[in-house]
């Protein structure tokens, strides 16, 4: 049976159903050749078929697994404890805003002091958890959404081959991008701070949750620009710039009716924070009008967008990182594979062997 891949109001919910799922999957796959306790494992296995309340009762079965002889099942099952408070702490609104670069992200810190031999668990945890979710989710009209999670670079673990890259906007489609912004009907309570909140996106690569708690004191004009405090994953603080003309009409048309509470800068009619999935559906409409059609349609692709055009631009990886806020370097090399002037150097490394 397969079940749509958000189907509850709450993520953490939706996360803590497709985990309980795959350890329900997995306990019938270890090998139970050491379990001392069949009636307490049997007990466990109807107790995931049925579903769990908590990531607290979840980790307590794991645990009464292992206790009862299942070998093996804190492999798999640990790595997604973390990942299950990891994406607690972020607050994303939908099972389709994680991708490749988020898993990485969550990697580079929960595993920064463990041993090679238990990252390569973590990662092939993260694999098959997702390779899981692909296989079993399904929407009303039976199309799947495929998460594609490989992490074959990550954080010096080679694969076979290959990587996979983000989608990301071309220069002349953030041009129309930008056009686009402009141009889109919305209603005029909202349109200053929906052009305002894409734009900052764009131009900055803050993460959706980063620009969503954005309070207004976090933003300090330094004359022909702004610098922008921002809390990023694990409470780690940095500072990105924007230039004040990319925004200044904006900011001040919100700020002149914006009733936010607690001094957010981005809120709702009611002043209550927006949401990532409301934002991600924003840049959908946006791009459909522009006529742009990616691969990832969401608010994230604009991170990337920015990432990579930082990259070309600089040809400065370290910059990539500290404006990005990535936890590890590798996370941020992905970029690299964009350059195609490096390629056209490579390209061009037998000239003078084939003129001979």
């Amino acid at each position: 049976m397969k079940y749509p891949l958000d189907f509850e109001n709450s993520f953490n919910k939706t996360l803590l159903f497709w985990i309980t799922r795959y350890m329900h999957s997995k306990l019938n796959s270890l090998s139970n050749r050491q379990v001392k306790d069949p009636q307490a494992l049997a007990r466990i296995i109807s107790n995931l078929r049925t579903g769990v309340d908590s990531i607290e009762t979840l980790s307590r079965l794991a645990k009464e697994a292992r206790n009862a002889g299942l070998i093996g099942i804190n492999t798999y099952y640990k790595p997604l404890e973390k990942l299950y408070y990891y994406l607690e702490e972020m607050g994303p609104a939908s099972m389709k805003e994680i991708d490749e670069e988020l898993i990485s992200d969550f990697l580079a810190s929960a595993t920064a002091r463990l041993s090679d031999a238990t990252k390569k668990n973590y990662r092939i945890s993260m694999i098959n958890f997702f390779g899981y979710i692909d296989k079993q989710n399904s929407d009303e009209d039976g199309r799947t959404h495929r998460y594609g999670i490989e992490l074959k670079n990550w954080g010096g673990l080679s694969g076979k081959s290959g990587t996979k890259l983000p989608s990301f906007m071309q220069e002349d489609e953030v041009e129309r991008f930008l056009e686009a912004i402009e141009t889109y009907p919305f209603q005029s309570s909202v349109a200053a701070r929906n052009r305002l909140l894409i734009k900052l996106i764009l131009f900055t690569g803050i993460r959706v949750g980063e620009a969503l708690q954005l309070k207004t004191k976090d933003l300090i004009a330094e004359g022909d620009i702004y610098l922008i405090r921002i809390t990023g994953k694990g409470n780690k603080a940095r500072v990105v710039m924007i230039k004040a003309s990319h925004i200044n009409k904006y900011l001040t048309e919100w700020m002149q009716i914006c009733r936010c509470e607690s001094d957010w800068l981005f809120c709702n009619k009611k002043g209550t924070p927006l949401t990532q999935a409301y934002v991600s559906r924003i840049v959908e409409k946006i791009l459909m009008k522009a006529g742009i059609r990616k691969e990832k349609n969401g608010a994230h692709m604009l991170r990337h967008t920015f990432a990579t055009m930082l990259y070309l631009k600089k040809k400065d990886l370290v910059l990539v990182q500290e404006a990005l806020g990535h936890a590890s370097l590798d996370t941020s090399r992905i970029y690299t594979h964009f350059d195609k002037d490096r390629l056209k150097e490579a390209a061009s490394v037998m000239d003078d062997i084939a003129k001979g």
